[in-house]
């Protein structure tokens, strides 16, 4: 099995939202990536300069960050090449890791853009290096930029940070000085290819939590009608868990909701919807055991959401 430690840098519409490519918000213009061995030692090493061929020229706030002109990718390799060499160099059998959530995203996000994402089967399981660094050195899992990271354990710097090379390289660097009992447990799931069917829908019970990933559904409605996306069990013991507060919306797009399991104490519920380019729905659901005290926070924003629902209803019918 390889470790694949990959980065990406990526181009946005320098003309702003207005003009940006709703199939490709973020065009990827370099790929870098560091690969280890199952002992993470470094084997090896891949970076390729993409060539554009959505935006014609890097937006500001990117360049600052990166210092890379446009003309420097005019010789780039096009991406359905440069992802396909990729592909090849990891290997038959490996996982990603990153620092972040966004890359394993934004790779196949390109990938369907360009045709190739059925060379990545989803949804896809990685590491995010970030997270993991923050479970073993972070009291409160704070999640640190990659610099802070590589300061923190003393790792030289022997390249550029903010280039997808340096940055692969970095992270595993980091990677590799976490034991392996805080990095097995703890995975990290990306559902841009999400569930179509019940028979595609996702359980993961992790150390600290449960997640759920649904089917599709037309609406927002349908969701939370849905038994499944809206079942309550103790990620300690899987048991049903008895509602204490009913799944209410706490904004546009997370619901809450607080159960009892007899053994193991509170379980907080926690649904966020997303809608999918085809503007269908489906629901990532977490489970986690509580405290008394987090319980009640909960308990409060309800009150509070309820407050907000009352209030407006009675300036709605003063206005009639």
């Amino acid at each position: 099995m390889n470790y694949i430690v990959f980065d990406l840098e990526w181009n946005q519409s320098p003309g702003g939202k207005r003009w940006s490519n709703s199939r490709l918000p973020f065009e990827i213009i370099e790929i870098g990536a560091v690969k280890l061995n199952e002992k993470k030692e470094i084997v090896d090493s891949f970076q390729r300069l993409i060539k554009p061929q959505v935006y014609n020229w890097i937006h500001d706030s990117i360049h600052e960050v990166i210092h890379m002109n446009y003309k420097d990718l005019q010789n780039g390799t096009p991406f359905p090449q440069a992802v396909t060499e990729f592909l090849e160099w990891c290997g038959e059998e490996y996982i990603f890791f990153t620092w972040g959530n966004q890359d394993v995203m934004e790779l196949q996000r390109n990938m369907k853009y360009y045709g190739k994402l059925s060379m990545i089967p989803g949804p896809v399981t990685y590491y995010d290096v970030q997270k993991l660094f923050a479970i073993r050195y972070e009291e409160n899992h704070e999640r640190r930029a990659l610099e802070f990271a590589a300061d923190k354990m003393g790792i030289a710097k022997k390249m550029e940070f903010h280039r997808a090379l340096g940055d692969a390289y970095y992270t595993a660097c980091v990677l590799q000085k976490i034991e392996d009992e805080y990095i097995l447990p703890n995975s990290s799931l990306d559902v841009y290819q999400n569930p179509k069917s019940k028979r595609e829908e996702i359980h993961v019970s992790y150390p600290t939590y449960d997640k759920f990933v649904s089917r599709e559904f037309y609406s927002r409605e349908k969701a939370m009608k849905d038994r499944e996306v809206t079942s309550t069990k103790c990620p300690l013991c899987h048991n049903p868990a008895k509602r204490k507060i009913r799944w209410f919306m706490n904004n546009s797009k997370v619901y809450y909701s607080i159960s009892l399991c007899q053994e193991h104490g509170f379980v907080m519920g926690k649904i966020r919807l997303r809608k999918t380019e085809n503007n269908m729905y489906y629901a990532i659901k977490t489970l986690t055991n509580v405290s008394d005290e987090e319980a009640e926070e909960i308990r409060q924003k309800r009150e509070a959401h309820r407050a907000k629902k009352r209030s407006r209803k009675a300036e709605e019918t003063a206005k009639q």
